[in-house]
């Protein structure tokens, strides 16, 4: 099965009068929708945009894998186990939350930033927490989540490129930039596709341009 799920259909958050837009593609906070709480690992795909000086201030997260790809823009990040790095496009940042830990998210430059911001169940609960960040990821290798049973592809396609989509119980597509192809469906920045249960998928990138794609390949819920 593909579901496809179009970006103006997600969820409006943020604080735009403090230079915060949020888009959210799962039930988040006061939009909660029983019917859309996961799929596979993944609890949450926001799409976050700060203007410069905009930020999250210290707040608390256990028991999540919070992955974090930066589209445009620096994301500075701190928390309380010491860490503090600037993040920016092509960076591939995770946060384990484990136990408990808290942390500060802002732009602090002075371009718009854009990132992507996932979150996924760990398999067991509990634990210390842990930061990486992985400068200048490579399409082709996939960096693994192994605490949520998950890898992260990312995939950038010149015009009219092809890429195969993972075989696995669950793959979660989210476009960054440009228009893909996908069995049919015509997908746009924004969009997201949930496949289950569908081998030797390809996405054909649009003719036009050129594309960015984040792909997750999970073993399960």
């Amino acid at each position: 099965m593909i579901d496809v799920r179009r970006s103006g259909d997600r969820y409006r958050g943020g604080e735009p009068a403090a230079g915060i837009e949020s888009f959210h593609a799962f039930s988040f906070g006061p939009h909660f929708d029983p019917d859309n709480l996961r799929f596979g690992a993944i609890l949450a795909c926001n799409e976050e945009r700060l203007a410069p000086g905009a930020g999250f201030d210290e707040h608390p997260h256990s028991h999540t894998e919070i992955v974090t790809w930066v589209v445009e823009g620096e994301l500075t990040h701190r928390d309380t186990t010491g860490h503090a790095s600037r993040v920016r496009p092509g960076d591939v940042q995770h946060l384990s939350a484990a136990g408990g830990v808290r942390h500060v998210e802002r732009n602090d430059g002075t371009e718009p930033l854009t990132f992507v911001q996932m979150w996924l169940a760990p398999l067991s609960p509990g634990g210390d927490p842990s930061y990486e960040v992985v400068h200048g990821i490579a399409d082709s290798t996939p960096y693994a989540v192994p605490e949520a049973g998950a890898l992260l592809h990312i995939r950038r396609l010149d015009p009219s490129e092809r890429t195969a989509l993972p075989d696995a119980p669950f793959v979660y597509v989210h476009v960054v930039r440009g228009e893909v192809t996908l069995a049919g469906n015509q997908l746009a920045p924004g969009d997201a596709a949930r496949i289950t249960g569908e081998p030797d998928l390809e996405a054909i990138a649009s003719p036009e341009g050129a594309v960015e794609l984040l792909v997750w390949e999970m073993a399960g819920a």
